[in-house]
Formats: C-alpha cells, structure tokens, sequence
C-alpha cells in the first residue's frame, strides 16, 4: 500500500465523515482487501481508520456544538450515533467535557486534525531481511477465525490466547511429536484474504513434508486439525528479537514505514507466517516471512 493510497484513503474518510462508514468503505474505496487495509493502516498511521473516523466526527462534533445553535441531539444523529447518550459517553470520553458544557465558551476541548502522510527522512538505521522464494507447502494447524479489528489493538490479546488455550489443552505438543527431534518448529499462519471479510484465519501448526509422519494425519484432521496450503510466493524474512510477541508488531510497523517504501516491495494476499523455532538463536522470538513482489 503506497503512501498515496493511504492519503487517499484519508480523503475518502474525510469527504464521507458523516456518512455511514467504516474501515470496510475505505477499504472498497481504494481496491483493497478489509485485512489488508486494516492492517497496513493501522500499522503505519498508529491507529485504526475506525479510530481515525470517530475521533475526526467527536472533532467536527464539538466544533459545531461551540459556533452554532445545533442541538446535542442533532449533532449526534448528524455524526452517526444511536441516540443521544451514546454520543454523550464518546464525547465526554474523548473531550473530558460533555456536549451541553462544550456548548460554553471557556470549556477546554480536544482538537484531532485530519491526518496528512508525509515521507519523513529519519536517522539511519539497519533494518536486516533476506528475500526466500518458498514453492507450495502443506502444514497441518489448528486454525481459528478473528476480526479484523484486533489488528494492532495493544489491548486484544485474542491471539497469544488462542495459543495459550492449545498449549492448555495439550493440542500443540501432538503436532509436534508428528516431526523428529531437532525439526520440530512451528508456525504461526496468518490467512490471505478476499474483498469483503470481516475475519481473518490464523493456524498455528507445523509443516507437512517427507519429515513428517504422515501416517497420523487422518486422526488429526478428524478431531479438528486442518490442512493449511501455500501457493508458492516470493518472502521477506525478518528476524524478530524481543521476550514477547511485541517485537512482531514493531517489525510489521518497520515493514510498512520503511522496508516497503525504500525497496518497492510490497506485501502480496499469499499467507504470511511466523515461525518459532525449537532450537532458535539466542534472543530470537520468531522469524517473520512476509509475501511480497515487486512494484
């Protein structure tokens, strides 16, 4: 996703704010994917477009409610809430006041500008990636479905608890024991996506090749495991150092902000993955592999 797509995106918001609108418009606007674009806009901005879309409506809200006569109940239909009180509570949230005090001079309000993307020449630093060519693999994962809104919410854990009830519930140790000692690494799988959805697949499995035992594979898929493919794809490989799950979060955020930018390339709908090595070296939390090509 280009710097001008993102813009663009920006402009769309902006010229339908009052409308009934939310990432999944933008997304149509500008031919993306709701995934894609909910993640790569979260990443680079800092906030999702729904965040962005109701902080600039809470913004022009309380503009009007000081310059006009409009009432509290017609600025909130005006800006897309249910009734009143719900917009009373995102008001008062966001400004620390509420709408009749924001109709007072003198009431203290916050101020959220339309966002502008500029390319901002930064200190020099390494940023080291290696480019794989993968051809189609097969895994065998258990595999949840999650909204695409949990994308860089610091406050969702969904995911690392999705590991934590397979660990739990000793699902992932099983896979394991498929490999010989040595391989047994596995693999967070994050689906690529179509127009339109609203959730997103994420696997965590090991791969199917001539190391696995194979023979066991129909009792897996049987009480609930699945078969996950990859078509073959082009891979940025990222090593991810840190002691928890934050460190694929900043290297996602320095792929958008500066690996895409400075190469060209750009993340393809092909399945993107983290693997968590058995015998990794130290400090090492995952390798992030991301699809790509050139643009």
């Amino acid at each position: 996703m280009s710097i001008q797509l993102i813009q663009q995106a920006i402009r769309y918001m902006e010229e339908h704010i009052c409308e009934n609108i939310s990432y999944t418009e933008v997304a149509k606007s500008i031919h993306m994917s709701n995934y894609n674009f909910h993640r790569i806009f979260s990443f680079t901005t800092g906030m999702t477009a729904n965040e962005y879309i109701r902080n600039r409506r809470l913004t022009l809200a309380a503009q009007e409610l000081q310059t006009s006569d409009i009432s509290v109940i017609d600025v909130a239909y005006k800006y897309g809430y249910e009734s009143p009180e719900s917009f009373s509570k995102a008001f008062s949230r966001f400004h620390g006041s509420t709408p009749k005090q924001a109709k007072r001079k003198g009431t203290k309000l916050h101020l959220f500008n339309p966002l502008v993307i500029k390319i901002v020449l930064e200190g020099g630093s390494i940023m080291d990636y290696r480019m794989e060519h993968e051809e189609g693999q097969e895994f065998i994962a258990l595999v949840k479905a999650f909204p695409n809104e949990i994308i860089n919410d610091d406050n969702d854990h969904s995911v690392s608890d999705f590991w934590a009830e397979c660990y739990e519930k000793d699902l992932i140790e099983p896979l394991k024991q498929l490999r010989p000692k040595g391989k047994r690494d596995l693999y967070g799988l994050c689906s690529p996506t179509k127009d339109n959805e609203t959730h997103f697949r994420y696997g965590i499995g090991i791969v199917i090749d001539k190391d696995t035992d194979t023979s066991k594979l129909e009792a897996f898929t049987s009480s609930g495991y699945s078969i996950w493919k990859t078509e073959p794809a082009e891979y940025a490989v990222f090593k991810c150092f840190g002691s928890n799950g934050d460190c694929i979060g900043e290297t996602w955020g320095k792929f958008f902000k500066e690996f895409s930018p400075q190469t060209g390339f750009v993340q393809t709908d092909d399945t993107d993955y983290e693997i968590y090595f058995e015998s990794g070296e130290r400090g090492l939390f995952c390798e992030l592999w991301i699809p790509v090509e050139k643009k």
